[in-house]
C-alpha cells in the first residue's frame, strides 16, 4: 500500500522499519518538530524523523497537523492509507478521512483498557500480568475508534517500563503487517469497543512518581518498575531527591548482616539494609513490607549500581526516606 506514516518516539521506529521491509511505500512521515532533549537541552530530532531521512524518506514536522497548507502537502502525496504511531496529536477527521482507506492506529495495550498517553507505564503501575497491542480504526475521540486486530503480550514480575516498551514496539510492528495483510485480503472485520469497560493511562508526570511509603510494597515496587527511565520514580534523603529502580520484593539472601536492621520495627521510608551487592541491593520499608532496590541516581549524578552509590555515600540502616 501507499502509506503515510504518523510518529515520533523510539516506539514507533519498528513500524516505520517494517513497511518498507515488507514492501509498502511510504510516501511521507510526519512527525513532531525538533526537541530539546537531554541532559544540555541540545535540540534534536525524533527518533522516527531521524530513521526517515537515513531512509531517504520525505519528512514533514508541523507544529499542528492541519491547515490549507499541510493538508495540500497531504494530498499531493495520494496516500492508500495512514498508519499513526505514537504521533503526539489528536488527528482531526479532515486528516483521519485524507486516504482511501482511512487512517488506523498502534495502541500498546488491549483496548479498551488503558487509553491514553502512557499505556505501558500504568500497565506495570496497577499490576497488569497481561497487555499487548491493539490496532484499530481512528477516530476523532481518543483511543476509541473500532477494533481491527489485537496481540497479547505478558508482563513479567521485573519487567520496567522501558523494556516492555521495547518488546510491545516488536509486537506492534509484526501486528501492523498482519492488520495489513488481512485488510488487502478484506478480511478484517472491524469490532466496536465496549466503552463501558473504558480505562485511561494520563500522561505520566514528576508529581505522580513519587514514592508513597505508606503504599503497600507490591504497589511501590510497581510504581518503580512503571516509571523507569523518565521520568524516574523518586523520594527525598536528607532533602535532596534520589530516584530509585530496579526494584524487587525478596532479597536474595535473608542472612542479617551488620548493614541490615529490624524489618519489625521500621516505619514506612526507614532503610533496613544497606549491604548492597547483588544479593541484597538497598532495602526500604513500605507499608506492608520491605522493597529492595538495584539501582539509584542521587542528584546530578548519573544512574548507578547500588553498591557504587553506597560505597560513596555511606547511608546507613535506620537512614529515612521521604
Amino acid at each position: 500500500m501507499r502509506v503515510l506514516f504518523w510518529g515520533t518516539p523510539d516506539f514507533a521506529v519498528p513500524s516505520l522499519r517494517a513497511l518498507g521491509e515488507e514492501g509498502h511505500q511510504v510516501v511521507g512521515v510526519v512527525t513532531q518538530p525538533d526537541r530539546p532533549a537531554g541532559r544540555g537541552r541540545q535540540v534534536r530530532p525524533s527518533p522516527v524523523k531521524e530513521f526517515a531521512l537515513s531512509e531517504g524518506l520525505q519528512v514533514f514536522t508541523p507544529e499542528k497537523p492541519r491547515g490549507e497548507s499541510f493538508m495540500d502537502s497531504m494530498r499531493a502525496l495520494d496516500p492508500e492509507i495512514s498508519v499513526v504511531v505514537a504521533y503526539g496529536h489528536i488527528l482531526v477527521r479532515e486528516v483521519l478521512d485524507l486516504p482511501e482507506r482511512g487512517s488506523i492506529n498502534v495502541h500498546a495495550s488491549l483496548l479498551p483498557e488503558l487509553r491514553g498517553a502512557a499505556p505501558i507505564h500504568w500497565a506495570i503501575a496497577r499490576g497488569h500480568e497481561v497487555t499487548g497491542v491493539t490496532i484499530m480504526r481512528m477516530a476523532e475521540a481518543m483511543d476509541a475508534g473500532p477494533i481491527l486486530h489485537t496481540v497479547e503480550e505478558p508482563i513479567g514480575p521485573r519487567d520496567t517500563s522501558t523494556e516492555l516498551a521495547a518488546r510491545l514496539s516488536g509486537v506492534g510492528a509484526q501486528a501492523l503487517l498482519e492488520a495489513l495483510t488481512l485488510l488487502e485480503l478484506g478480511d478484517l472485520p472491524e469490532v466496536e469497543q465496549d466503552h463501558d469497560r473504558a480505562t485511561y493511562a494520563p500522561k505520566v508526570s514528576r508529581a505522580l512518581a513519587r514514592v508513597d511509603w505508606a503504599a503497600p510494597a507490591r504497589t511501590v515496587a510497581d510504581l518503580v518498575r512503571a516509571m523507569d527511565a523518565v521520568p524516574g520514580s523518586w523520594t527525598t534523603l536528607d532533602g535532596a531527591p534520589l530516584k530509585l529502580f530496579r526494584p524487587w520484593l525478596e532479597p536474595h539472601d535473608e542472612g542479617a548482616s551488620e548493614f541490615a536492621a529490624p524489618a519489625g520495627e521500621a516505619a514506612p521510608g526507614t532503610v533496613i539494609d544497606a549491604e548492597g551487592g547483588t544479593e541484597r541491593g538497598l532495602g526500604v520499608m513500605a507499608g506492608d513490607g520491605p522493597v529492595w532496590f538495584a539501582e539509584v541516581q542521587p542528584p546530578g549524578k548519573r544512574r548507578m549500581e547500588v553498591d557504587a552509590w553506597l560505597a560513596g555515600r555511606g547511608v546507613e540502616a535506620g537512614a529515612h526516606l521521604e
